[in-house]
């Protein structure tokens, strides 16, 4: 990462996820005395909620739920797949009601309780509009120093919103790429950022995206390879086979097999050269997931455009 602002160049822009995480994971108590543990999936109004649901039995509609620490209760909607609907007891808005009584959710693989530090560890030095349930992990590569030694460099920022769902992390449940069927995410890809990108170009910059949520963001925007401004909810998928446009360059971390980021990177630069990185990776121990190492990517050469190739 120190080397970033050398392997760039001036006038070009990087694009960041500024979407920050809740608090989002609740622990409770069923009335049949059952332990419950609640991950908000998505906000779905001041007292309203998607979620994934934890507990020894699955729970029906009308269920209450006591929070615990005294943070109020819950009722069960009802469902939606995988998710359950929770509506809150209380005037609280919910958003408050978890910066308050909400632990972060730190990805299962980090097998310690979240502490104090992790409210502001797990998120970005540029994390704004609240709204994740995880952290668009390329961007915690950044501190203020690097982002100091790109302005001096000449690079540009622009930011995307896309609020990071739990389901971004699951693996392919489908035999067939086909079959899969993509979570739902809510983004905003501004006028602002538009015209950045538009100018950049126009300068002959290059757009560098951190992470794959920037991808998925921009990509949705563009319709017709034209970038315009949309706020709204996506289930893009990207797979090889998929042509990506709207970046030049990619940063983003080492991610779990069989996930649909590693497929969409895959898509970018190609499943060979990136099987290649990975092989590498592993040789040299390198560290994967949220906390990981990082790679910049540029896309696959492409062979009608350059028949060498």
């Amino acid at each position: 990462m120190r080397e970033l602002p050398e392997l760039l160049q001036p006038g070009d822009l990087l694009v960041f996820n500024d979407t920050r995480v809740l608090p989002a994971r609740l622990f409770g108590r069923k009335q049949s005395g059952g332990r419950v543990e609640i991950l908000i999936e998505r906000v779905l109004g001041a007292h309203e909620a998607r979620v994934q649901m934890s507990a020894s039995k699955p729970s029906r509609t009308g269920t209450r739920i006591e929070l615990d620490d005294g943070a109020g209760g819950a009722s069960v909607l009802g469902r939606e797949g995988e998710f359950y609907l929770l509506r809150f007891d209380g005037d609280e808005p919910l958003e408050k009601l978890l910066l308050r009584a909400g632990r972060m959710p730190l990805p299962p693989y980090i097998q310690r309780a979240p502490g104090v530090d992790d409210i502001e560890r797990y998120q970005t030095v540029f994390a704004r509009e609240l709204g994740a349930v995880a952290a668009p992990t390329a961007g915690l590569h950044f501190d203020d120093a690097l982002l100091d030694a790109l302005r001096i460099r000449g690079v540009g920022f622009g930011t995307v919103t896309l609020h990071v769902g739990a389901g971004t992390f699951q693996p392919m449940r489908s035999e067939r790429i086909d079959q899969h069927v993509m979570h739902s995410e809510w983004l905003n890809v501004g006028a602002a950022l538009v015209g950045q990108i538009a100018q950049t170009r126009a300068r002959g910059g290059r757009i560098v995206a951190v992470g794959t949520t920037v991808v998925r963001a921009l990509e949705s925007a563009s319709h017709d390879g034209v970038l315009r401004p949309f706020a709204g909810e996506t289930r893009i998928f990207i797979y090889p086979g998929y042509r990506i446009r709207s970046v030049d360059a990619l940063l983003t971390n080492f991610h779990l097999p069989e996930s649909t980021l590693l497929m969409l990177v895959s898509a970018y630069a190609g499943c060979e050269r990136v099987l290649a990185a990975y092989r590498h990776a592993v040789a040299q121990d390198y560290r994967f997931f949220s906390y990981g190492d990082a790679m910049l990517v540029f896309p696959e050469p492409d062979p009608i455009a350059d028949p060498a190739t």
